[in-house]
C-alpha cells in the first residue's frame, strides 16, 4: 500500500487527536495541538508535497497551537482545590510512586508520608500536585493523625 503525503499526515493527525482524547494521562493539550497541526499539514500536502517543508510547517503550526492553548489552561492549574478524593489504580509502595485515578485521569502519585504504603483500589485524599505527580494520603490517614 502506497500512501500519499497527505494521507500520511492525515493518519498522524488522527492518531495524535485520539491520544489526546483517549489516553488517561494528562497531555495538557500538546498531543491535541500536534494532531490538529498534522491535519492542517495534510491539507497543505495536497498543494505542496515537499517533505521538508511539511515537517517545518507541522512544527511551526504545532508550536503556535501549543502557545495559544496555554491560554486555555488556568495559571493556577498546579494548585488543587481543597483536598479531593482519588482511587489508587496500583499499589503505592512506601517511599515510591504508583498510579491514582483523579478527575477521570490516571496520574503518577506518591504518598505524603514516605513510611506508608497504600494498596491498590483504595480511596486516597489528594493533597497537592508536584509537576505531574499527585501527593496523596490514605483516606483514613486523617483519622489516625
Amino acid at each position: 500500500m502506497n500512501l500519499s503525503p497527505s494521507q500520511v499526515w492525515l493518519l498522524i493527525g488522527v492518531a495524535f487527536c485520539l491520544i489526546e482524547m483517549l489516553v488517561p494521562i494528562p497531555t495538557f493539550l500538546i498531543a491535541g495541538a500536534m494532531g490538529i497541526a498534522a491535519l492542517f499539514v495534510a491539507a497543505i500536502a495536497l498543494i505542496l508535497p515537499n517533505p521538508a517543508l511539511l515537517i517545518l510547517a507541522w512544527m511551526s503550526i504545532s508550536g503556535l497551537l501549543v502557545i495559544f492553548s496555554r491560554r486555555l489552561i488556568p495559571k493556577d492549574s498546579h494548585q488543587l482545590k481543597d483536598a479531593i478524593e482519588g482511587l489508587t489504580l496500583t499499589e503505592i509502595p512506601a517511599g515510591e510512586s504508583g498510579r491514582v485515578q483523579y478527575e477521570g485521569n490516571s496520574w503518577k502519585a506518591r504518598c505524603d508520608d514516605p513510611h506508608i504504603a497504600i494498596a491498590a483500589q483504595q480511596k486516597v485524599i489528594v493533597l497537592r500536585r508536584q509537576g505531574t505527580t499527585l501527593i496523596v494520603v490514605p483516606e483514613n490517614w486523617l483519622e489516625k493523625h
